[in-house]
């Protein structure tokens, strides 16, 4: 297309991306996961390690991300959710666009927490966190498949490609993380792994050894309190302005309609009187000259 026909390489790329799409989604249950590799070997290996960190807490991780935060909470969640969703897609491209998508909720949520732009240092601990809290199914598959089948142009330039990289970092860092990756000790790496113990329990058990059990849990209970007193005050915020929205919408549509009947205002005639039939008795109205009569002439 371009040495014959002088065609752009922007409308070479489109065509490309078109030819993708098409042979893509008709081969996808023959290439994905192919029986020839070990790609589902590697998903749930990948998939068992990513549930025995499931202790990891963002502090770990450097993650400067505060989910207390209502809409730093929201960005997260849908950036958990565009992880999982690229393996619903089957095109190439589809799924680059939904690691692309979740990298932009995370930058987000980044800049919201910090209240300033983030950079590549706070990218990728974000990314690592993101991907065990949501445990992505067949991720490796999927990261296979992408790097088989994708216009290489796409993996090698602009930000798809960059945000395809950190995330193979990413699944690489998991793969291979260990006490000295996290700041701890190989005594308490172990006993998390094995589920002896949990940071989160670590953290409940700082309490003074004098303190009696009852005011631990009326601690636990109070911040249980806050945190649902939090959620409720966000949902009658939202339902308020849900409220107001159809309400505005409804009075909306209310003078759209009115304007309409103002432009062109309906007329309702009277019902017209129908015509007699013509071969129906009209004795009353029928001011017709009498029929011609047969004229007898002599011959």
């Amino acid at each position: 297309m371009q040495t014959r026909w002088k065609v752009p390489p922007e409308k070479v790329e489109k065509a490309m991306d078109e030819v993708e799409k098409y042979i893509m989604t008709r081969q996808y249950k023959y290439v994905f996961c192919p029986e020839t590799t070990d790609d589902e070997k590697k998903d749930l290996a990948v998939q068992k390690r990513i549930r025995a960190l499931h202790w990891v807490t963002p502090q770990m991780l450097c993650v400067p991300v505060s989910e207390e935060i209502p809409e730093v909470s929201d960005m997260v969640v849908k950036a958990i959710t565009d992880i999982i969703e690229m393996d619903s897609k089957r095109v190439p491209r589809d799924k680059l666009a939904c690691i692309t998508k979740c990298s932009k909720h995370i930058f987000n949520a980044i800049k919201i927490t910090k209240n300033e732009p983030a950079s590549a240092d706070d990218f990728l601990p974000t990314l690592i966190y993101i991907v065990l809290k949501g445990n992505p199914p067949r991720l490796q598959s999927n990261i296979q498949y992408i790097t088989r089948f994708c216009n290489p142009s796409r993996l090698m330039t602009g930000e798809d490609g960059y945000y395809f990289t950190n995330l193979c970092c990413a699944v690489a860092f998991i793969e291979k993380l260990d006490a000295q990756s996290l700041n701890l000790s190989q005594e308490d790496f172990d006993r998390f792994m094995t589920g002896q113990t949990s940071p989160k329990k670590q953290e409940s058990d700082s309490f003074s050894p004098d303190v009696c059990l009852g005011v631990k849990q009326m601690c636990k209970s109070l911040d249980l309190l806050s945190q649902l007193n939090e959620r409720q005050e966000r949902i009658v915020s939202e339902a308020k302005k849900l409220e107001k929205d159809l309400i505005d919408w409804t009075d909306g549509i209310t003078k759209e309609v009115e304007d309409i009947v103002e432009k062109y205002p309906l007329e309702i005639k009277p019902k017209s009187q129908a015509l007699a039939a013509i071969d129906s008795e009209n004795v009353e109205n029928d001011k017709l000259p009498p029929p011609l009569q047969p004229q007898v002439y002599a011959g």
